[in-house]
């Protein structure tokens, strides 16, 4: 039987896209196997958002070269898609196909094996109108599947490379995501994470159909007990999106809303189509919608030309905010983007000084949002078990806010809604004990 590993960098968008391609793979009878492994094929599905991304993306490939000399290398991914060139450049690689016609990886593989000719498959994505179909029916992590229903970005922020990556936004056909959404239903799943390289951007380029409709659709799927949206644009929360936050019991009380900085002038420099002021009425009216809403987010510290005046102001707003936790990220230089090339540019000192307070001040909301919920009790699916007091069974999982709980209980539990009730909060981990397996919500904002 021939093997294929896999490596991936990168988003929750290139795991769901691996194991679409895994399953093209399985279909031609190929087992796999880990990484570290001699297999027949290496498959390396590449990130290109920051310059350590290529760096590490470039390490994997030739990782995989040196593991077995004679397997085919094939790279996928936005590494891929943008710099076919460096990629085929470096000894061993056979295929290198980026973020469309994924679907043809296997015949490419196949005439490669017949004439081990190094074979370029990128297109310009950038004239790509039309969603990849790649089938996943199920994954390993069984608690929890992500249900792909975007690709692309049309926001084109100065720090950032992905619409060059991704192209433009596509939105997946409905039924299709419906259709999927049933089958993983059946698979056993009771959780879906809706993700996209913009997920609120869904139905952008679609006739009068929006991600609320999609989620009203998603609403009616029995066996269903969650839906979880990845990331959404704060510009992209209107009155029908709060409806069915509001309305929908399915809908989980999480939302992960990028901020990237607290400072009107800093958001315009990244162009970001947001001011603090809009920012903080959206986080306003999600609460309304949906009391009790863990809302996280993403930050970029020392983006240039932020003052210490610029970054003081961000900070106040972002505990103004008062988020469930906080992303921190140092503003890092990305080759091929407007942020790169400007002048201004912040110290490394600086930079990392300034993220240390941002991430205490995260923990300090997390600790503050986690409190709120000892006493009461949430369900939370069991994910898999931890390794605690020995001679004890503990399980851990996430609340449908996103808290994650460890509570003792056996791994027959996995996969199961339980309901637990929060005994003691922590800044990243919640303890808490088994009250009963099953639904039926007990939160007091249950809607």
């Amino acid at each position: 039987m021939p093997s294929v590993a896999f490596y991936t960098l990168g988003c929750k968008v290139n795991f769901y896209d691996t194991e679409a391609i895994w399953q093209l793979f399985k279909n031609e009878g190929y087992e796999q196997v880990d990484f570290e492994e001699p297999a027949d094929v290496y498959l390396i599905n590449t990130c290109t958002v920051t310059n350590t991304g290529d760096k590490k993306s470039r390490q994997m490939i030739r990782r995989a070269v040196r593991r077995n000399p004679e397997a085919i290398v094939a790279v996928t991914g936005c590494y891929a898609q943008t710099s076919p060139g460096e990629i085929l450049d470096i000894p061993g690689v056979d295929l290198v196909i980026g973020n469309q016609d994924r679907d043809q990886i296997m015949t490419h593989v196949n005439h490669i094996q017949q004439s081990r000719q190094p074979v370029n498959a990128v297109r310009n994505i950038m004239k790509t109108r039309e969603f990849e179909e790649l089938e996943v029916p199920g994954f390993a992590d069984r608690t929890r599947a992500f249900l792909k229903i975007q690709d692309g970005c049309n926001n084109f922020c100065t720090f950032c490379i992905i619409p060059w990556s991704r192209g433009l936004s596509r939105s997946r056909d409905p039924q299709s995501i419906v259709k999927q959404a049933h089958q993983m239903v059946e698979a056993g799943y009771q959780e879906f994470v809706l993700t996209g390289i913009h997920t609120g951007g869904y139905g952008d380029d679609l006739d009068n159909y929006r991600l609320s409709d999609l989620l009203w659709e998603l609403d009616k799927v029995d066996g269903l007990e969650r839906v979880r949206i990845s990331s959404i644009e704060a510009s992209q929360i209107d009155d029908r999106l709060l409806e069915v936050l509001g309305s929908s019991s399915k809908m989980c009380r999480h939302l992960h809303i990028p901020l990237q900085a607290g400072h009107n002038d800093v958001l315009k420099a990244m162009r970001r189509k947001y001011t603090t002021e809009e920012y903080f009425t959206k986080m306003e009216m999600i609460r309304k919608a949906m009391p009790d809403v863990g809302i996280t987010t993403d930050v970029i510290v020392g983006f240039p030309g932020e003052t210490d005046d610029m970054f003081r102001a961000g900070y106040d707003f972002m505990k103004a905010v008062n988020y469930s936790e906080m992303h921190v990220f140092p503003y890092s230089k990305r080759t091929g983007t407007p942020a790169a090339r400007m002048t201004n540019q912040i110290d490394e000192e600086i930079k990392n000084a300034r993220v240390q307070e941002l991430i205490d001040l995260s923990e300090e909301m997390q600790l503050a949002y986690a409190k709120r919920f000892v006493g009461q009790t949430l369900s939370v699916i069991a994910e898999r078990s931890a390794k605690d007091a020995p001679g004890r069974d503990v399980q851990h999982g996430f609340t449908d806010n996103y808290l994650q709980v460890f509570f003792g209980g056996d791994d027959s539990l996995q996969g199961q809604l339980c309901q637990v009730k929060i005994t003691e909060a922590g800044v990243n981990e919640c303890r808490g004990e088994l009250v009963r397996v099953g639904g039926g919500s007990l939160q007091p904002s249950a809607r």
